[in-house]
C-alpha cells in the first residue's frame, strides 16, 4: 500500500502529513509557521505565496522524515472563511483577506438587508461575519473595484494551494458554505444572494465533497514537492470538518470541542425530516461527507488570546513558552483571584456576532502576576467555548459524548479546564494531528483506499480515557460563568465607541 498525504493549512502553520493506510500510523509530519500581517487594527492579511512556499518546503520535509515518496493521493484540510484573489497569470492580485479580517463588518449588514436575517440564514445556514469570503467580496467590489476586475477568481486558502498544485480552480461544498453565500441545501451558490450584492458569480469556484479528485499533480509542481506527477488530488475540506472526520464525527450524537488559534464547537446533524435548524448565533455548514451537515459554533480568539499573551510578555517564539504559561496558570486557584479575561480580541462570532467586541482584562490589580495573567486568560476561552457549545446546542440534536480536538486541547491543563468549565467529560483519540489526518483519510477516499468516511474511522480510531469534571471545580466555575456572561452586555456599547473612536487615524 503506499501513503497518504493531508496538507493542513492553518492561521499560523501548515503541516504535511503522512499517514500508512496499512499501519494505520502517522510516519511523518512536518510544519513551519507563516506571517499574520496586521496593516490596520482591523485587518488580517496574508501572502498566498507564502502558503504555498511554505506547503512545498513541508512536504518535502515530511517525504525526507518517511524516507518515501510513494504517495497515492492528497487531500487538504484549511483555514476556513478567507479569500485570496488569483489573476489570470495565476498570480495573486493582493494579499489574502482570512477569517481573522474585521474590516467587513458593515458589508455583513448589507448582504441580510434586501432579505431579511430569518430568510438569511435559512438558505445559507448562517448570517455572514467579518471575514467570510461573501462580505469580503463585497468590501471589495466597494473599496477595491481594481481588484476584482484583475481577478480570475476567488479562492479559499487550502484551494489556493491546490490550484498551485494542479492548475484546476474548484472549492469544495464545506468550505463554500463558510463563505456565508452558498446555499447550503441545494449545495450551490446563493444566486439571489450573490445578485443582490452584484458580486461577480464568474469569480466563485465549482464546489464539490470533500473526496472528490478534482485534479491531478503537475510535473512542475511535483518537482518542487519532491514527488511524481500525475497524483490525484482531491477538493479537501475546511479544517473543522476535517478534524471532526479523523476524530470519528461522522453521526449525530458526538460534539468536539477544538482550541487552535480559534475555538470552535463542532456537532454533526443529519435531520431526519430534511429540515435544518438554523441560528443566526452560530452556522450550519455542509459536512465531508454526504448528506451531512455541522453545526459549527465559533469563537475567533482561542489560542491567539494565549499567543497574544506570550508575544506582549516578550516570551521566545516557541513552544516551551506555551509550556511555561500552562505550568505558571496551573499553580494559580481556580477564578485567578478574581481576574476575568474576555477573549474578543478580534471581535467575536458565537454567541455576539459582534465586530466591535474588545478584549479586556476585569479586576486587574497591582497583585496580579503573569501566572494569573495566564489562567485568566484559558478561563476566558474555556468560559467562551462553553457559551459557543451551549449555542450549539440548542439547535442540533442530544449529544452523547464529547471529544476534545485542536492543538490547544492536547494540553492535559486545558482539557481538565475545559471539562470542569463545561461540565462534561472530554475524551481525545488516540490520533494526533486531526486536521491532517482527516484530509488524507478523504484523499484515501477519492483513492478508493477506503469505502467511506465511516470505513476510515472503523479501521483507525482508537480513544484514550476521558478527562472528568470536577464536581468542585464545576460549582465555582458555574457562578463565574455567570459572571463573565453579564460583562458583555454592560461593555458592549462601549466595545462599539471605542471602535469608532474619532481621535483614531
Amino acid at each position: 500500500m503506499t501513503l497518504l498525504l493531508g496538507i493542513d493549512l492553518g492561521t499560523s502553520n501548515i503541516k504535511a502529513v503522512l499517514f500508512d493506510p496499512d499501519t494505520r500510523q502517522i510516519v511523518a509530519v512536518a510544519g513551519e509557521e507563516y506571517p499574520l500581517h496586521k496593516p490596520k487594527s482591523d485587518r488580517a492579511e496574508q501572502n498566498p505565496d507564502d502558503w504555498w512556499e511554505v506547503a512545498a518546503r513541508v512536504v518535502r520535509w515530511a517525504l525526507a522524515q518517511a524516507d518515501r515518496d510513494d504517495v497515492a493521493a492528497i487531500g487538504f484540510s484549511g483555514q476556513m472563511h478567507g479569500t485570496a484573489l488569483i489573476g489570470h497569470d495565476g498570480r495573486p492580485v493582493r494579499p489574502a483577506i482570512i477569517w481573522a479580517d474585521q474590516r467587513s463588518a458593515e458589508q455583513c449588514r448589507q448582504l441580510v438587508e434586501p432579505i431579511g436575517a430569518e430568510a438569511y440564514t435559512r438558505i445559507a445556514g448562517t448570517l455572514p461575519a467579518a471575514g467570510f469570503m461573501g462580505p469580503t467580496l463585497l468590501w471589495l467590489r466597494q473599496n477595491e473595484p481594481d481588484s476584482l476586475r484583475q481577478a480570475r477568481a476567488a479562492l479559499f486558502p487550502k484551494d489556493y494551494v491546490r490550484f498551485k498544485m494542479t492548475g484546476d480552480i474548484a472549492t469544495d461544498f464545506s468550505d463554500a458554505a463558510s463563505s456565508g453565500i452558498f446555499n447550503v441545501q441545494g449545495h450551490s451558490w446563493a444566486a439571489n444572494v450573490v445578485a443582490a450584492a452584484e458580486i461577480p458569480e464568474a469569480l466563485l469556484p465549482k464546489a464539490y465533497l470533500a473526496s472528490k479528485v478534482v485534479g491531478q499533480l503537475q510535473s512542475d509542481a511535483a518537482a518542487k514537492l519532491g514527488l511524481r506527477a500525475g497524483i490525484p488530488v482531491t477538493a479537501g475540506c475546511g479544517d473543522q470538518p476535517a478534524q471532526a472526520v479523523a476524530n470519528g464525527l461522522i453521526a449525530s450524537g458526538v460534539a468536539s470541542l477544538s482550541i487552535g488559534s480559534g475555538g470552535q464547537v463542532f456537532i454533526p446533524v443529519r435531520p431526519p425530516d430534511g429540515e435544518l435548524k438554523t441560528d443566526p448565533r452560530c452556522h450550519v455548514f455542509n459536512h465531508a461527507i454526504p448528506d451531512t451537515f455541522f453545526v459549527l459554533s465559533a469563537i475567533l480568539s482561542a489560542g491567539l488570546s494565549l499567543r497574544w499573551l506570550r508575544d506582549l510578555l516578550h516570551m521566545s517564539d516557541d513552544d516551551l513558552s506555551f509550556t511555561i504559561l500552562n505550568q505558571e496558570a496551573s499553580r494559580i486557584a481556580p477564578g485567578a483571584d478574581g481576574l476575568i479575561f474576555q477573549p474578543y480580541l478580534y471581535g467575536e462570532r458565537t454567541p455576539h456576532m459582534d465586530a466591535y467586541a474588545r478584549g479586556s482584562f476585569i479586576g486587574l490589580s497591582y497583585y496580579h502576576t503573569r501566572g494569573h495573567l495566564a489562567r485568566a486568560v484559558m478561563e476566558g476561552i474555556a468560559f467562551a467555548m462553553r457559551q459557543a457549545f451551549e449555542v450549539g446546542l440548542s439547535v442540533s440534536e442530544p449529544v452523547n459524548a464529547v471529544i476534545g480536538a485542536g492543538g490547544g486541547m492536547q494540553v492535559l491543563f486545558m482539557r481538565q479546564l475545559v471539562a470542569d468549565v463545561v461540565g462534561q467529560p472530554i475524551r481525545m483519540t488516540t490520533m494526533t494531528e486531526h486536521a491532517g489526518v482527516g484530509a488524507a483519510w478523504l484523499a484515501g477516499i477519492g483513492a478508493g483506499v477506503y469505502r467511506d468516511a465511516e470505513d476510515a474511522c472503523t479501521r483507525n480510531l482508537a480513544y484514550e480515557a476521558s478527562v472528568e469534571p470536577d464536581a468542585k471545580r464545576h460549582a465555582f466555575y458555574n457562578e463565574r460563568y455567570e459572571q463573565y456572561k453579564a460583562l458583555y452586555p454592560l461593555l458592549r456599547e462601549e466595545f462599539h465607541r471605542l471602535s469608532h473612536d474619532p481621535s483614531r487615524v
